[in-house]
């Protein structure tokens, strides 16, 4: 038995909307190929869907993460579900304590596997194992900052190398919060703006891992003219514009020298270790369709994104993406071997 409280009214509405999509025509469908060079993919048609062809996870407005064995956690509205490299299910944590978890991090410690999950509905970061489910960590407002808001909606989350963790206020304040392991509040940084050191929405966030000492990276979405990213100390302190034209990204994945960078008009674009753009995958040609939540599940296109908010690559150097989108996209993204 799984060790986490289910809730059957959010079983019940899982099991509703996987009955009522259209049927994806999975074995129509043929591998798109995406990027350039050694950045190169190949998308899976059909994985992570039923094997009548249906979404299985509904509305998606999440996260993804891989664990050390290749198995993928994607975040959707009703919970987090847990795929094998093959599209298979297999455990799900659905219940209100999972609910709406925004954006996804996963850290091995002394103990386990550890996810680090960002609930904006629910204002509060979160710590739970990756096994079993079991919450150990909860985030709240930290009042201890003495600060007054009216609003905490946290929309990302990373952890550092000694376990402080950071947690960005980007759909309310603009700050960026610091805890240490334990959950005991540091400091924060950072304000809403649309100027040089500020932040217009700081909807992603990761642990850059690419430099020593490790830093940042900010994903400022909204930021006039267009998105961008920024590089800030794990003290607090300003490093860096990274890169701008980005569109509106959503948040950021490393892996070696490389890191993966969704954009919400639908794409994924993939920096080097100089930050120049060295690939961009599944830019959607119909301006129309990029931005959209409400692509159903009958209008995908196989290679061509709508609403890409999370990344995640395997150890292998494949990626996984999920899209925004009402029917609940995740794909998976091979790496063509040069």
């Amino acid at each position: 038995m799984q060790a986490i409280k289910q809730s059957t009214i959010y079983v019940a509405v899982a099991l509703a909307f996987s009955c009522v999509l259209p049927v994806f025509a999975a074995e129509k469908a043929k591998p798109a190929r995406l990027g350039m060079g050694v950045m190169t993919f190949e998308t899976v048609p059909g994985w992570g869907l039923s094997a009548e062809g249906k979404s299985v996870i509904g509305p998606t407005h999440g996260g993804v993460c891989v664990d050390k064995a290749g198995n993928i956690y994607t975040s959707a509205d009703i919970g987090v579900f847990v795929f094998s490299p093959d599209g298979k299910v297999i455990r799900r944590f659905v219940g209100d304590e999972y609910t709406k978890i925004h954006d996804l991090e996963i850290r091995q410690e002394a103990d386990g596997e550890f996810i680090y999950g960002a609930r904006n509905a629910s204002a509060e970061g979160i710590k739970f194992n990756a096994e079993t489910g079991a919450i150990v960590l909860k985030l709240p407002f930290p009042e201890a900052s003495g600060l007054k808001l009216k609003q905490f909606s946290p929309t990302a989350i990373t952890v550092a190398a000694n376990g402080d963790i950071f947690l960005s206020d980007g759909y309310a304040s603009n700050h960026i919060f610091k805890f240490d392991k334990t959950g005991k509040y540091l400091m924060h940084f950072g304000t809403k703006g649309n100027d040089l050191k500020q932040f217009n929405t700081a909807h992603g966030m990761t642990l850059d891992t690419r430099y020593e000492p490790n830093r940042l990276l900010v994903c400022d979405r909204n930021h006039q003219p267009n998105g961008r990213l920024l590089h800030y100390s794990l003290e607090g302190e300003y490093i860096a514009e990274v890169i701008t034209g980005l569109g509106m990204p959503t948040s950021a994945a490393v892996q070696g020298d490389y890191v993966s960078v969704p954009d919400l008009h639908g794409g994924v674009v993939i920096l080097d270790k100089t930050n120049k753009i060295a690939a961009t995958l599944g830019k959607n040609p119909d301006p129309a369709k990029g931005k959209s939540y409400n692509i159903p599940q009958d209008q995908w296109v196989e290679g061509a994104f709508s609403g890409t908010h999370g990344s995640y690559w395997d150890k292998d150097g494949n990626l996984y993406v999920q899209d925004w989108n009402v029917s609940g996209r995740i794909m998976k993204l091979v790496r063509v071997k040069q």
